[in-house]
């Protein structure tokens, strides 16, 4: 899968991914802005921006007006938030793409934010906030990451709090664009159908007016462990949920994130993997199961993740704390699962990409956390080069069931009833 990319002289980023194979195209604009770079005092503001950003411009004053724009194409719409960046995307048929640029351009460098619309958004984030609340299978990674990274920028759930959300104003999103928003710490990204030289024009004439500032550093990640950890939400469900797992690596250890990748997969990856047919298939214990690694630019984890009735909650955890015991056995980790592992991360990776909106976000994403632009064909390649010795080594290195990390949602009293399980 070929790319072209290229640098305005703003320092704007353009990753062109050609596909004549279908007749859509996804037009992203990412920024090297996420909940990471916030503070306790506009925590979720990251968030809240890209709510915001579909609510009126100079150029199109109304949210209906921009929503009836896109609808009036059969256009997709919508952003997304991270903890490290933000994308902002429009999926359209091939044609219109000219026009996606306009809207999501007005959008970064011309948005109002009008305080009445901003008063009107607060009831939208606060019933969001809500909404994971009130879905634990949901909540559980951020009940996770809080216990991992604590009271700062990485444990805060990236909606924010109801409090702080509630107090924004005009000024609190003008700042931190002024503080993210520089175009150098942007990319825009069109993959799919499209004429390169006509859209690379279109880029250029739509983006170059973006401004090149200093941009605001992140906070470093205080990544230290002594001891298991524990973090218990009490909740009232049918069902309660847990992650439990270790500290690994983030994006810039390629070395070890690939096995690790496939040790995740070993354990919890699929219907064959250990986890699942030990937790579900052999127990009966939960309907979903899953092991899964997580990198942000310099700090990672893997964990797995069950949902199970509360009075066998116990029983599930012990058996997944048992496999991750059991896996640092030397001679528990064979050929076969390394290879079924493989095929089984190159092939789900491989269906991902039949979606432009995928695609885009895969080559903007690398190119905003790690600066550094890989292609499918060169990431598989990545993983079909990981082997046995690889797998066996960041398993010893990183699988230590002595410092492990246990978030629980759930209706119980008190967590040291599951601190005495990490024992």
């Amino acid at each position: 899968m070929n790319f072209e990319k290229k640098v305005l002289s703003n320092g704007l980023r353009i990753i062109l991914v050609p596909s004549a194979g279908v007749e859509s195209a996804t037009t992203l604009v990412m920024v090297g802005a996420g909940s990471r770079f916030e503070n306790a005092e506009n925590s979720g503001v990251s968030h809240f921006l890209e709510h915001m950003a579909f609510k009126g411009t100079k150029s199109r004053p109304t949210a209906r007006e921009i929503a009836t724009l896109i609808d009036g194409i059969g256009a997709e719409s919508n952003a997304f938030t991270g903890k490290e960046m933000t994308g902002y995307y429009i999926k359209s048929a091939s044609e219109h793409v000219p026009l996606a640029l306009d809207i999501l351009s007005n959008m970064l460098m011309e948005s109002l934010f009008k305080e009445e619309e901003i008063e009107r958004e607060k009831g939208v984030i606060v019933e969001e906030i809500n909404l994971y609340n009130d879905t634990p299978m949901r909540n559980i990674g951020n009940v996770y990451e809080r216990l991992l990274y604590g009271d700062t920028p990485m444990g805060r759930d990236i909606a924010g709090e109801k409090d702080t959300v509630t107090s924004f104003n005009r000024d609190v999103f003008i700042r931190y664009m002024q503080s993210l928003y520089s175009a150098h710490n942007m990319v825009v990204v069109v993959a799919g159908n499209f004429d390169k030289k006509k859209i690379l024009s279109e880029i250029q004439e739509r983006f170059s007016g973006l401004k090149k500032f200093d941009i605001a550093p992140k906070e470093k990640v205080q990544d230290q462990q002594s001891g298991p950890l524990v973090s218990l939400i009490k909740k009232t469900t049918d069902q309660a949920h847990f992650a439990l797992g270790t500290r690994t690596v983030g994006l810039d250890n390629e070395a070890d994130r690939y096995p690790l990748s496939i040790l995740a997969s070993i354990l919890g990856g699929g219907m064959s993997s250990r986890l699942f047919y030990e937790v579900r298939e052999r127990r009966g214990l939960s309907y979903y199961v899953r092991t899964n690694t997580d990198e942000y630019t310099d700090v990672g984890y893997l964990a797995t993740f069950v949902g199970a009735d509360p009075k066998r909650l116990e029983e599930a955890i012990k058996v997944v704390r048992d496999e991750y015991r059991k896996i640092l056995i030397e001679t528990e980790i064979t050929e076969n699962e390394v290879k079924k592992a493989k095929e089984y991360s190159k092939g789900h990776f491989v269906l991902s990409l039949e979606d432009s909106q995928t695609v885009a976000v895969l080559y903007a994403m690398q190119e905003i956390l790690e600066g550094n632009v890989e292609t499918p064909e060169q990431i598989i390649q990545k993983i079909e080069q990981v082997n046995i010795g690889d797998v066996k080594r960041v398993t010893k290195q990183y699988m230590d069931t002595e410092n492990l990390s246990l978030a629980v949602i759930g209706n119980f009293e008190n967590k040291s009833q599951f601190e005495n399980l990490l024992k």
